[in-house]
């Protein structure tokens, strides 16, 4: 293992928003390294369905100091993203070790400490950028691993077209339940049916042609009291009462539910006229699963050909941090967006809180809390060396990225 280097910044995670926090530490001149577990950039997205789109507008879809391209119209394509992704990070000065999947941190006191399966790292600063979203969560319904048919998590939909002709189950109708539904709409499965325990708080993509999602600054200036009964006239006003069709509502409007706990909006496209045209049915939430029926929490059953578990995410983080007391009871950080902990100096995140602007702008958003704090940081430092203060690291020579070594 090499020494550490004086003002050196780890990023775990080359998603985006570690390219971002990589970017703008670079630009400010400081010293950073980038270790991604997977062996090349936007791996995640890739496995989505072909033609997905992002739910964000265009104007959130960017990162710093590179704009989102124009040539998809209002609403990314899957493909672009994935583009734009590589383009940034091909950019950075700051370099990307692919297939350094990390296995341990450890506080020290002079920073972090940070093992991988290829060699270790130290370093004054390290940002968690893995994502909230980094392992998908099926729940362990029993009989699950009896059932004959297919089931899969919606993070690995793929081709919908390959779903053409059967029965399938959709399991959640929060955000990434409805993007499913909507790509189903536009496919011809044999039946699509769809268990909800609580409906989510739904709104259109458009309202007469514009972009709802235009306007997100204007939800993230207003407050939860203005905002849930706002968006429960949208629904109602534009998409009709879809109680009618068995999709009840949470009894927290949609705003709370954002700002307190990071459940997004759903946006329907297609999901809400496929209900009400009959091609879609709802069903209460799933108990159990007996061969190839699924049985319901009223009883009754439903024989799918395939189960969809649009049914979330975790962040995976407990097994290397748990032991910092950095996490909540759910495993997410409790200073999710680019915030100083006081407790554990160093140590940042980002990218675990949804905002009304989406990941890209929130990632812009922590990436310049982080660097402005690193930045901060290593000026105090430089200010007390100076003064002649007892003198951090300076047997370790001039600042420079965090090293590994095999």
């Amino acid at each position: 293992m090499t020494s550490q280097q004086h003002g050196s910044t780890l990023v775990i995670g080359a998603g985006l928003s570690g390219l971002a926090v990589a970017r703008s530490l670079s630009d400010r001149g400081l010293p950073v390294t980038v270790v991604e577990a997977r062996d090349r950039i936007a791996e995640p997205w890739r496995a989505r369905h072909p033609a997905l789109r992002l739910n964000i507008h265009r104007k959130f879809a960017s990162l710093p100091g590179r704009k989102a391209p124009r040539t998809d119209g209002v609403y990314l394509k899957r493909d672009t993203v994935v583009e734009y992704l590589e383009a940034y990070a091909a950019e950075l000065t700051a370099p990307v070790r692919y297939s350094e999947k990390v296995t341990g941190v450890t506080r020290t006191p002079s920073g972090w400490h940070v093992s991988t399966a290829n060699g270790e790292y130290q370093a004054d600063n390290l940002v968690i950028a893995t994502g909230r979203e980094s392992i998908s969560r099926i729940p362990d319904w029993p009989g699950r691993d009896q059932f004959s048919g297919e089931l899969l998590h919606s993070a690995d939909l793929g081709d919908v077209s390959r779903f053409n002709g059967k029965r399938v189950l959709v399991v959640g109708a929060g955000n990434s339940g409805t993007d499913t539904l909507n790509h189903l709409a536009r496919h011809h499965p044999a039946e699509v049916v769809v268990s909800v325990r609580y409906g989510p708080s739904v709104v259109p993509q458009r309202i007469f042609g514009f972009p709802l999602h235009r306007l997100a600054r204007v939800f993230a200036a207003l407050p939860a009291l203005v905002l849930d009964p706002a968006f429960r006239l949208t629904e109602r006003v534009f998409l009709g009462n879809l109680r009618r069709y068995g999709l009840t509502t949470h009894p927290e409007g949609g705003g709370t539910r954002l700002l307190r706990d990071g459940v997004t909006f759903a946006i329907d496209d297609g999901f809400v006229a496929a209900l009400k045209a009959g091609r879609f049915r709802i069903v209460p939430s799933v108990e159990r699963f007996e061969g190839g029926n699924v049985i319901l929490a009223d009883g009754s059953s439903c024989a799918p050909d395939v189960v969809i578990a649009a049914t979330g995410y975790r962040t995976g983080l407990e097994p290397l941090l748990g032991h910092l007391g950095v996490l909540d009871a759910k495993g997410r950080p409790h200073y999710p967006m680019g915030e100083r902990d006081p407790e554990n100096p160093g140590l940042w995140f980002t990218g675990f809180k949804p905002i009304f602007t989406g990941y890209f702008d929130a990632a812009g958003i922590a990436s310049d809390r982080i660097a402005a704090g690193i930045a901060a940081d290593t000026r105090r430092i430089a200010a007390v060396e100076t003064h002649g203060a007892p003198k951090a690291h300076v047997e370790n020579g001039p600042s420079a990225p965090a090293k590994a070594t095999a």
